[in-house]
């Protein structure tokens, strides 16, 4: 019998090709090269990629054969995920490859920041001994703060033990058990800022963590940090912390990401104490040799049939029930959801499904919820197939139960879950008509009717007159419009629940203030389309 055709798109290193030799028929094209790529993709099982091939829905419907799209990488915004998930083909990528390498680079910044090591490099190469302008100052006995301890934070971590410094982390969606593996403490942000000797920042960014670092932190930090970001660019405030660093309250920073890149021109570029690199934290020989063999093995297996560790969609052809796979998207933003309303880690999370679908197999939708509970908190990409891991890595306790009745509605997902202080937190939703319509049901006990389109506010408040068109003016003065309000409550004068669909994101700053100005119990935002 003829070999599947496995289509080699980018160069890949000679160890992944050697995965692939022995079973498949290995041919070589260049991706960039439309003319070139599509006629390869004709009767090709397979198709491995780095980041200059495009596949989208043309290439997909190019390949009638295609069973596994391969990034070897972790980002995917050269692949039409959903358009792959519609036909069937599985998408794989390489999650963990550039884990080490970011996470050393991380540490090389900080050592550099230390030791003045680049500008004392340059003064020497230009014919200068001037020792005792770069003197730096000893890791040992230091605080280290470490801001989010995901897969890279862990390592950073890892690293930082052997030089004696006191590790303290700051991670709200982390259990401190997982800080203790690696003999940290878990603070709060405000005691890390103010008694950290050293910070790096490892969080992913959203508009929770967007400006996380921004000037009113920075006037707060010891005097003298240094303050590292070699996770994502927007997360310190760039502008402010050259204020900081020129006012001498941050002594330096070592920085390999940036809000806009390529970035060619920042307020840090040339202040002393500043280490910058242009977003080489996967940037090694290693991480890139490592993404090429993972995805090889993941594409072998597929082919194969066997279960794929690092799939990044749940495949297509009788796998999920089709009375179950419309639910897939309104549960993962269930998931979402509720890890808005938490703003933290639940200690449980139960995945309750009730109605006519509980008759088949809805385990798919306990990972579809886990994914959603994740995606906006943790730096790596969520995928159905790693959401358990992050779960039993986080020490979160997850449950599915099923029921046959549902008074109100023909199907009902709800996701409700108990934090760390005993407070409870419940999302539903269901689908409607025969286009599937999604919509919330219910909202930490109350009653909604709301569709989860891309922006959404949730507002907790004692019931009283003229809090809807505060909210509104907050709102309209910012050039944000209102698609869609509406109001739960108690009762007369008790507790009440505003919901809102706006047509833009609404920055974390106006949250705060449109909470503090109706006196809100609870203010949460969840982005869906986060542009």
């Amino acid at each position: 019998m003829a070999k599947p055709v496995v289509v080699v798109a980018e160069e890949l290193a000679p160890s992944a090709l050697e995965v692939l030799a022995h079973d498949f028929e290995v041919r070589h094209v260049d991706g960039a090269d439309r003319t070139a790529l599509l006629p390869a993709l004709v009767d090709a099982a397979a198709v491995l990629v780095r980041s200059a091939t495009q596949v989208d829905a043309e290439a997909l419907a190019a390949g009638p054969q295609l069973r596994v799209v391969a990034r070897a990488g972790v980002g995917l915004d050269n692949v039409d995920v959903p358009a792959a998930t519609a036909r069937g083909v599985m998408v794989v990528n390489a999650p963990t490859s550039n884990i080490t390498s970011a996470a050393e680079h991380a540490v090389g910044l900080l050592l550099a920041v230390a030791r003045n090591i680049p500008a004392a490099n340059a003064s020497l190469q230009a014919g200068e001994w001037k020792r005792s302008r770069f003197t730096g100052v000893e890791l040992d006995g230091k605080i280290v703060g470490v801001l989010g301890l995901g897969r890279i934070g862990m390592l950073f971590a890892q690293r930082m033990v052997p030089f004696g410094v006191d590790l303290i982390a700051y991670d709200p969606y982390v259990q401190p058990g997982r800080a203790a593996l690696v003999g940290a403490r878990m603070v709060s942000l405000e005691e890390l800022l103010t008694t950290a000797d050293f910070i790096s920042v490892h969080l992913p960014k959203s508009q929770e963590t967007l400006g996380l670092l921004g000037a009113a932190e920075l006037a707060r930090v010891k005097p003298g940090v240094r303050i590292i970001n070699a996770a994502r660019g927007g997360i310190v405030d760039e502008a402010a912390l050259a204020g900081a660093i020129v006012a001498g309250r941050v002594a330096g920073a070592g920085v390999d990401v940036f809000g806009s890149e390529p970035c060619t021109a920042s307020p840090l570029f040339g202040l002393p104490g500043v280490v910058v690199t242009p977003h080489l934290g996967a940037s090694t020989a290693e991480a890139q040799d490592k993404a090429g063999l993972a995805v090889a093995r993941s594409v072998k297996l597929a082919l194969q049939g066997e279960f794929v560790p690092d799939a990044v969609n749940v495949q297509a052809g009788g796998v999920v029930a089709e009375e179950v796979r419309p639910a897939l998207p309104l549960v993962e933003k269930l998931g979402r959801v509720f890890t808005a309303l938490a703003a933290g880690l639940a200690q449980s999370v139960t995945i309750e499904v009730r109605g006519e679908i509980s008759v088949h197999d809805v385990s798919v939708l306990q990972l579809a919820a886990l994914k959603g509970v994740f995606t906006d908190v943790v730096a790596e990409q969520v995928t159905f197939v790693n959401a358990p891991l992050l779960a039993k890595e986080r020490g979160l306790d997850v449950g599915l139960a099923t029921y046959a009745d549902s008074e109100e509605f023909r199907n009902l997902v709800t996701v409700h879950g108990v934090l760390a202080n005993g407070h409870r937190v419940s999302v539903s939703g269901t689908l409607s008509g025969a286009t599937h319509v999604e919509k919330l049901t219910e909202v930490n006990g109350f009653d909604v009717d709301v569709r989860p389109e891309e922006h959404l506010l949730f507002l907790g408040y004692v019931d009283r007159p003229g809090v809807v068109g505060r909210v509104g003016a907050e709102l309209g003065a910012a050039n944000i419009n209102i698609a869609g309000a509406q109001v739960s409550r108690t009762r007369k004068g008790g507790t009440a629940l505003m919901a809102l669909c706006v047509d833009q994101v609404v920055p974390h700053e106006l949250l705060l203030r449109i909470a503090a100005s109706i006196g809100a119990t609870e203010a949460h935002a969840v982005d869906f389309d986060p542009q």
